[in-house]
């Protein structure tokens, strides 16, 4: 009997959430205006973030099954940065806040500098209703 691999750990599924905010985080900038798929975009921003925080969580807790609680700190603090942006976006979507959007965009580019992206290879029906989810699940 082989080994049974997990090739969705935590690691992959929080690069792959961070190349999908990175090309949102690059759409976003990109836009003239306010508009429904920037909504969108916002939405599934908020989303991936708050992905990316539960990954680490479950990333820390095995290294403190393991008794590494030190590695485990290090990874949350490291990483606290997305649990706060989502709430932040999640806050700026439920007020109404739009205003602000621009500042948290440009506090969150520091964060994707390192992925290049030079061509996009999500498409738009990863966003399509995202805003509206978000809405649903925050009421």
């Amino acid at each position: 009997m082989s080994r049974v691999v997990n090739v969705d750990n935590p690691g992959k599924i929080r690069s792959q959430l961070m190349r999908t905010s990175a090309e949102l985080l690059r759409h976003l900038s990109q836009k003239a205006e306010l508009d429904d798929e920037a909504k969108d975009m916002t939405a599934l921003l908020a989303f991936c973030l708050r992905d990316i925080d539960d990954g680490i969580e479950a990333s820390a807790a095995v290294w403190e099954k393991r008794d590494y609680w030190l590695k485990a700190e290090q990874l949350r603090q490291r990483w606290a940065w997305a649990g706060s942006a989502a709430a932040r976006l999640e806050s700026l979507i439920r007020t109404g806040a739009w205003e602000t959007l621009p500042a948290i965009m440009a506090g969150l580019f520091g964060y994707f500098a390192e992925i290049k992206i030079t061509k996009f290879t999500r498409h738009s029906s990863e966003w399509q209703g995202a805003y509206q989810r978000l809405i649903n699940e925050l009421n």
